[in-house]
């Protein structure tokens, strides 16, 4: 993936800013795990994390990088808090039926084939026991570089338990800039290499850079996919589009332990009604932003939202539920990101983002 391009300037301005309070007023128990209000809440048994990775220990891609030793702390992390790592399947079957989830579900997943997933990440995992997936683009294997994964390492890392392959495409397409077709080849393609290499056809699908609209959603689901996931931040919760599905990524410059912390301790901001419906940025720019809460919650005045292009957003209050994020600035071409947080409960965060694409 060509993530270079990928600043979570947004995120990183809330990362500032919760950071000193989370960490600061005594809610964290020993490891850092921010600690739990008494009762399990509805909420809670209904969000899960995904935590998204690209390659690691490979010094020359700090954008898409994660340190041999921050993946060790991740993995310390999820293996002594009070978290549940669950393969990523079994969390899209659970939020598709309804089943509870545990609380502090977490699930992680890899994009692309890079090699460094099998000698510096498999090893790790397959250590630790924590299932994960990796959604490859059959074409970078099919390439046959020594940088990239090969069937054979893809299929002694199935066999060995505990990891499952997702479904990318042929050549990581910017799908929203291709026309229906080609993005009807892209997925038929690779599904036909699945089935000749692997011998089936992997049932969940990522977006190549996070990159959708309702079209190609729509064609995803029509193509059988059980979901689909993005790359915008946020904790997923059981009203979420299951065909926009949010991780938190990943990376040398926001990989650090008290992000990580951060990240899968989140919970999903309950909304519907969200607006637009489309991701792709149209004649209207800025677009009109809002959402609906499906439930009160505590310190509501607190929530904030920022965009990566323009900072944090005004936010109008239309009766006790509805929000609409008042955007000045017109959105530029490209990937822009937005991101809205509650403190909640224990120190935990509600979390909900988005990702638009302006193509010209």
């Amino acid at each position: 993936m060509t993530a270079g391009k990928y600043t979570h300037s947004d995120e990183a301005r809330r990362w500032r800013s919760v950071l000193g309070l989370v960490l600061g007023v005594g809610l964290l128990m020993p490891g850092g795990v921010a600690a739990q209000s008494t009762g399990t809440n509805d909420l809670a048994r209904s969000s899960a994390v995904v935590v998204m990775y690209h390659r690691f220990g490979e010094d020359d891609y700090p954008s898409t990088n994660t340190t041999p030793e921050q993946l060790d702390a991740h993995i310390a992390e999820l293996k002594s808090g009070p978290y549940t790592v669950l393969p990523l399947n079994e969390i899209v079957e659970k939020l598709r039926d309804g089943s509870p989830l545990p609380e502090r579900t977490v699930g992680i997943t890899i994009d692309d084939a890079y090699r460094s997933i099998y000698t510096e990440a498999w090893p790790r995992f397959q250590k630790a026991g924590l299932p994960f997936t990796v959604f490859v683009s059959t074409a970078q294997v099919d390439q046959g570089s020594s940088k990239n994964l090969t069937w054979d390492q893809i299929r002694e890392m199935r066999a060995g338990g505990g990891v499952d392959i997702g479904h990318h495409t042929v050549n990581h397409l910017h799908m929203p800039k291709a026309d229906a077709a080609r993005n009807g080849v892209e997925i038929r393609n690779a599904s036909a290499r699945f089935a000749k290499e692997l011998g089936d056809v992997p049932p969940l699908f990522s977006y190549p850079y996070g990159e959708t609209s309702l079209e190609i959603s729509a064609a995803v689901r029509e193509a059988g996919f059980r979901a689909a996931f993005g790359q915008h931040s946020g904790a997923i919760g059981g009203m979420d589009d299951l065909y926009n599905l949010p991780r938190f990524a990943m990376n040398e410059k926001y990989g650090d332990l008290a992000r990580f912390r951060m990240a899968v301790n989140a919970l999903a901001l309950p909304v519907q009604d969200i607006t637009p419906a489309e991701h792709l940025i149209g004649e209207r720019n800025p677009p009109a932003i809002g959402f609906t809460l499906r439930k009160e919650l505590p310190g509501l005045n607190e929530l904030a939202c920022f965009t990566s292009h323009d900072g944090k957003a005004q936010l109008e209050r239309l009766g006790p539920l509805r929000v609409e994020v008042r955007v000045i600035k017109p959105f530029p071409k490209g990937r822009t990101r937005l991101n809205c947080t509650l403190r909640g409960t224990g120190g935990r965060w509600h979390w909900l983002g988005r990702q638009f694409l302006k193509i010209n």
